[in-house]
C-alpha cells in the first residue's frame, strides 16, 4: 500500500454563529494588541457594517486605522498601499472585514509585513520563511472561505493575472462567521459567494489528494448549499438560511484549505485577471464544463455528489451518476440567475482563450485536479462553457 500523509490546515480558533461578533472581544483583549489595520472596503463602511466591528474594538479599547482601497478583485496596488498605511500607523495586528476581497487582501499585507519583499514574491506554494502578521477575518459573505484558509488571491495589474499564494503562514489566527453580518448582501452576490461554496466543495472531492476528512465536509458542504442556497438568495432575510450557508461555506473551506483545488479556479483566476470579472460567477460557470472532463476519469465519486444534491441514482451506473450530479449543478445555476455561459460576461473574447488556458496551466489550483489536461483540452473546456 501506499503511503500517504496530510497536512491539515485550519484557524486555532473559530467563532460561528448568529451576533457572535462581539465575542471576539475575549480572544482580542487577552493577546494585548494596540492597534489594528481593518482591511475593508468602501461599500461596507458606507452602510455602517464596518461600525459593529469598531465598536467592539472601541468598548476593549483596542485603536484602529481603516483602510478601505481594497477592489473586488484585490490588486498588487492594494496590497502596497494597505501596507504603507499599515507601517504609517505602526499597527501591530490586522483585521480583515468582509468577503474574499478584503481578506485576501490582508493576507497579503500581513504577509509582506512579516516577510518583507513585495507580495509578488510570495506567488505559488508556501515560499514565506515566517507567519504573517496576526491577522483576524471577520467574514460577511459565504463563498470564499478565505477567512480560513491558506489560500490569498492578488491581481497582478501589470501581467493581468490572478497571482494564487497558497502558504500555511497565511492562515488567520481567528475567523469570525457570523450570519447576521451577511444579511445585507444582496441577492446577485449571495448567488455568486454561494456558487463558489459549491466549487470549493466539489473540487475538493475529487481531488488528487482528498481524504476521508475532507470528503466528510465536501459532502456536507454540498448537501447544506443544495437545501439553502436558493432560500438564501430568494431571501436575504431567512436567517436560518444565511446560517446555514455560513456552515455550508465553512465546510467547503476544510475541505479545499486541505485538498486543494481544480482546473475551475485555475481556469476562473484568469477570466477574473485578465477581465476584471466576479470570481464567483466565473466559477459558477465552468463548474459543469470542468466537471463534465472530471467525470471522464472519476466517474465514481459523483455519485456521492448526485445524492447530496438530492438526486436519486440507486442503482445507477457511476457515469450515469455523474450526469445526474452535473445537470443538478446546471440547474442550482439556472434557479439563482448565474449567467448561462461566458459569452454572457463583459468583456469575455473566444480569441483570447489561448492565453487564458496557457495561463490556467501553470495555476497552483489546478496540480491536484483528477486529470492533468494539455492546452487544447483547456482550450475546449472553456469553449464548452461559452
Amino acid at each position: 500500500m501506499e503511503k500517504k500523509s496530510y497536512g491539515f490546515f485550519m484557524p486555532p480558533v473559530t467563532i460561528l454563529g448568529v451576533s457572535c461578533l462581539p465575542d471576539i472581544a475575549d480572544y482580542v483583549k487577552p493577546m494585548g494588541f494596540k492597534k489594528a489595520l481593518v482591511v475593508t472596503d468602501k461599500v461596507l463602511v458606507e452602510i455602517k457594517l464596518v461600525k459593529k466591528l469598531t465598536d467592539v474594538l472601541d468598548a476593549i479599547g483596542v485603536d484602529y486605522v481603516i483602510f478601505d482601497g481594497t477592489q473586488p478583485n484585490p490588486t498588487v496596488s492594494n496590497v502596497n498601499d494597505g501596507l504603507k498605511l499599515l507601517k504609517d500607523n505602526d499597527c501591530d495586528f490586522v483585521v480583515s472585514f468582509g468577503g474574499g476581497s478584503p481578506h485576501d487582501c490582508a493576507k497579503g499585507i500581513a504577509l509582506v509585513a512579516a516577510n518583507g519583499g513585495k507580495i509578488e514574491d510570495y506567488e505559488g506554494v508556501n515560499k514565506s520563511a515566517k507567519p504573517q502578521m496576526p491577522l483576524i477575518a471577520i467574514n460577511t459573505t459565504s463563498g470564499t472561505a478565505s477567512q480560513m484558509t491558506r489560500f490569498c488571491i492578488i491581481t497582478d495589474e501589470s501581467r493581468h493575472i490572478k497571482m494564487a499564494i497558497v502558504d500555511w503562514h497565511t492562515t488567520p489566527v481567528i475567523a469570525v462567521d457570523d450570519a447576521e453580518l451577511m444579511m445585507a448582501m444582496p441577492p446577485s452576490l449571495t448567488a455568486a459567494t454561494g456558487m463558489d461554496a459549491l466549487t470549493h466543495a466539489v473540487e475538493a472531492y475529487v481531488s488528487t489528494i482528498a481524504n476521508p476528512v475532507t470528503d466528510s465536509a465536501a459532502i456536507k458542504a454540498i448537501e447544506l448549499i443544495s437545501d439553502y442556497l436558493r432560500r438564501a438568495v430568494k431571501d436575504g432575510n431567512d436567517i436560518e438560511a444565511r446560517e446555514m450557508m455560513t456552515y455550508a461555506e465553512y465546510l467547503a473551506g476544510v475541505a479545499f484549505n486541505n485538498a486543494s483545488l481544480g482546473y475551475v479556479h485555475a481556469m476562473a483566476h484568469q477570466l477574473g485577471g485578465f477581465y476584471d470579472l466576479p470570481h464567483g460567477v466565473c466559477n459558477a460557470i465552468l463548474l459543469p464544463a470542468v466537471q463534465d472532463y472530471n467525470a471522464k476519469v472519476v466517474p465514481h465519486r459523483f455519485t456521492a455528489i448526485a445524492r447530496a444534491m438530492g438526486q436519486h441514482v440507486d442503482g445507477m451506473s457511476p457515469a450515469e451518476a455523474a450526469k445526474k450530479a452535473i445537470a443538478a449543478i446546471r440547474a442550482l445555476s439556472a434557479d439563482i440567475g448565474i449567467p448561462a455561459g461566458l459569452d454572457e460576461l463583459k468583456g469575455f473574447n473566444e480569441k483570447d482563450i489561448p492565453i487564458l488556458a496557457a495561463n490556467a496551466l501553470k495555476d497552483a489550483c489546478g496540480f491536484t485536479n483528477p486529470k492533468q489536461a494539455t492546452q487544447d483540452e483547456i482550450e475546449g473546456i472553456f469553449k464548452a462553457a461559452k
